[in-house]
Formats: C-alpha cells, sequence, structure tokens
C-alpha cells in the first residue's frame, strides 16, 4: 500500500463511522438491548400472571403432543415423543407485540407529531417570507413610479 492510499482508506472510513446513520444505528441497538430487559420484565411479571389466571403460571408449560406419549425431563430435554411448544411461540409474539406498541406509541408517534410540527413552523415561515419579499418588491415598485412622477415624464433614462 503507497502512502497515498493510506490517508484515502483512512479519511473515508472516518466519513463511514461519521455518519448519522452509523451513529443512530449504534444508539438504536443499545437502546433496544436496554429495552429488551424492559419488555422481557413485563411479560414475565405481567403477562404470565395474568395467562396463569387462566391456566399455569407460565407460557412456556402451554404444549401440545404431535406423537403420543409426549415426556420431557426436567432439564427440558425431550424424552419420548413430539412435543409442540406453542406456549413459547406465544410467549415471544406477546413479547414482540409488546415492544412493537410501546416503540410505536412512545418513540414513533410522538416523534412523527414532532416532525410534522417543525416542518409546519418551517412552511409558515417560508410562506411568511414571501407574503414579505412580495409587500417589499411591490413598496419598492411603487417608490420608483413615484421618483419617475417628480422628475417628469422625459427623466426616465437619467
Amino acid at each position: 500500500m503507497s502512502k497515498n492510499q493510506n490517508p484515502s482508506i483512512w479519511h473515508g472510513f472516518k466519513a463511514f463511522l461519521m455518519r448519522g446513520n452509523v451513529v443512530d444505528l449504534a444508539v438504536a441497538v443499545v437502546i433496544g438491548a436496554a429495552f429488551t430487559n424492559i419488555v422481557n420484565s413485563v411479560v414475565k411479571g405481567i403477562i404470565n400472571p395474568l395467562v396463569g389466571a387462566i391456566g399455569t403460571k407460565s407460557l412456556d408449560s402451554y404444549s401440545s403432543c404431535l406423537e403420543d406419549p409426549c415426556k420431557v425431563a426436567a432439564d427440558g430435554t425431550v424424552t419420548s415423543g413430539v412435543p409442540i411448544l406453542w406456549g413459547a411461540v406465544l410467549g415471544a409474539a406477546l413479547n414482540f407485540v409488546i415492544t412493537a406498541a410501546v416503540v410505536y406509541f412512545l418513540m414513533v408517534l410522538p416523534m412523527a407529531k414532532y416532525l410534522a410540527r417543525v416542518e409546519a413552523r418551517r412552511k409558515a415561515r417560508e410562506g411568511t417570507r414571501e407574503v414579505i419579499d412580495v409587500t417589499e418588491l411591490e413598496v419598492l415598485k411603487e417608490i420608483r413610479d413615484v421618483m419617475v412622477a417628480q422628475r417628469g415624464p422625459g427623466s426616465v433614462g437619467r
């Protein structure tokens, strides 16, 4: 590698890292990882007990047997049969739906409303500027016309 290539590679890599998308993605991953713990706690502390009021205390225990007899050891390994663990799938689906709802209602929706307000303010300011610019132009034309009238009809080009 020549000396000329090192700075361009380094500057390209630095530009890549400094892009807003990379930083935003890194922040999103960190927040998402932390947020997962909150959602899991909500599911285990609230959703599972509510389901437990109807049946068992954990969604993981809901299953069906595709091929009898289904026997699962205490460590979770299947010793015989083919169990379908649909409770675990239901729990994961609830985790996903709760996460999506919280992210949408607490993050996406407020941000969309905020950005819409900012855009409306920007458009209102631009609209006001256009009106002011047109008004100023009109005033300048009137001043010109008055000055031309004061000089007399033959003094337009002077």
